[in-house]
């Protein structure tokens, strides 16, 4: 059967694991991506600043920029798109800051083709705000919105001052993701 004209255009979710309330973003991502744009992409959609390093598991497979010590079998991810890296999965996994450990888990709804071409990632919908950078990972993110909370906390003054901007876990702006998505080279 011939291929249909246009684009490959993939249609998924990325939620973050054990992380309360759920921080997920829905996206239409160009299929013809390096694995390495999918990355930055990533990045700008939920709300980190690209600051460490990140793998993708998909199927067998581990890609990642295979910067100092990567492991043994990882992939160059930007010797990979994202359609050819994806194949016929249908969830994978991303996980950034491997001190903080952020796994996010990736659901690929539909792999379609759009007859324009897609430039940028577009975010359709989502719900809360990640957690700042350098928290701790999930009990560190829990923790700090405990103290939040509470002035009358006793760390409250010095984590007021770390995390330096009001923390608002329900916090979710589709028109600035999208912003954000569009400045993704």
């Amino acid at each position: 059967m011939p291929t249909p004209p246009g684009q490959p255009v993939l249609d998924l979710t990325i939620e973050l694991r054990e992380v309360e309330p759920r921080v997920w973003r829905r996206l239409l991502v160009p299929g013809s991506v390096r694995l390495d744009k999918l990355h930055r992409m990533f990045q700008a959609a939920m709300g980190w600043e690209d600051c460490h390093l990140h793998s993708f598991e998909i199927g067998e497979d581990r890609y990642g920029s295979q910067f100092d010590d990567y492991p043994d079998d990882e992939l160059q991810e930007k010797d990979f798109t994202v359609v050819s890296a994806v194949g016929t999965s249908e969830r994978f996994t991303y996980e950034y800051d491997f001190g903080d450990s952020w796994e996010h888990e990736i659901t690929v709804h539909r792999v379609g083709r759009m007859a324009k071409g897609l430039k940028f990632a577009v975010c359709l919908d989502g719900a809360n705000a990640c957690p700042p950078e350098d928290v701790g990972g999930s009990w560190g993110y829990e923790h700090l919105l405990a103290v939040l909370a509470d002035p009358s906390h006793e760390e409250y003054e010095h984590l007021s001052r770390w995390v330096g901007r009001p923390v608002d876990p329900h916090e979710f702006d589709l028109a600035l993701v999208n912003a954000h998505l569009q400045a993704v080279r």
